[in-house]
């Protein structure tokens, strides 16, 4: 084998590793920047048991929107909780009726929401837990990120410009 048989199938390998790695990197349904932040495998049964282990922390959960609500700058998003698989993808719990298939909601000024959310038929959330709860059992968590699919399979993004903001607490949300 000659020199430059073995620069062309080195160049080749080079190329095929860079093309898998960008192609594998652009499938994952959240950033890499925030699966380095966020806490493995914490639960909405841990974060109900614990609350206050976890203020601050970013989490990274799945869920479908079932209910919105308003005020004067934010929105409110009821999530069914999901939890996600090794690829960050949303699926149903293992039992419906199990502490696993609870709500929680995230909190994001409305200007900033992705416009098609409301089509969504599930979503992967990454968001900082605020210590806060609504309804005296389902934790808050402020967005930071947002993956949703609609029910076509296609998907759309959305991501807080600033994820250090900390929004004040709204009127409605109580601590625990």
């Amino acid at each position: 084998m000659t020199c430059c048989n073995r620069l062309q199938r080195w160049t080749a390998c080079c190329v095929l590793a860079v093309v898998l790695s960008v192609a594998l990197s652009g499938c994952s349904a959240v950033p890499r920047r925030y699966t380095w932040i966020a806490q493995p495998g914490v639960t909405l049964t841990m974060l109900n048991t614990h609350p206050d282990s976890y203020v601050g922390k970013v989490l990274i959960w799945g869920g479908t929107i079932t209910e919105v609500e308003e005020n004067d700058q934010h929105l409110f998003l009821r999530l069914k909780n999901r939890p996600v698989d090794q690829d960050y993808k949303p699926h149903r719990p293992v039992d419906p009726y199990g502490p696993e298939a609870g709500s929680y909601w995230v909190m994001v000024e409305k200007q900033q929401l992705h416009p098609n959310f409301r089509d969504w038929g599930r979503v992967t959330v990454v968001g900082r837990v605020t210590g806060e709860q609504r309804f005296k059992t389902e934790p808050v968590l402020l967005l930071l990120y947002m993956r949703g699919w609609d029910t076509s399979g296609k998907h759309s993004v959305w991501e807080n410009i600033d994820p250090q903001y900390v929004p004040s607490v709204p009127v409605g949300v109580h601590r625990k």
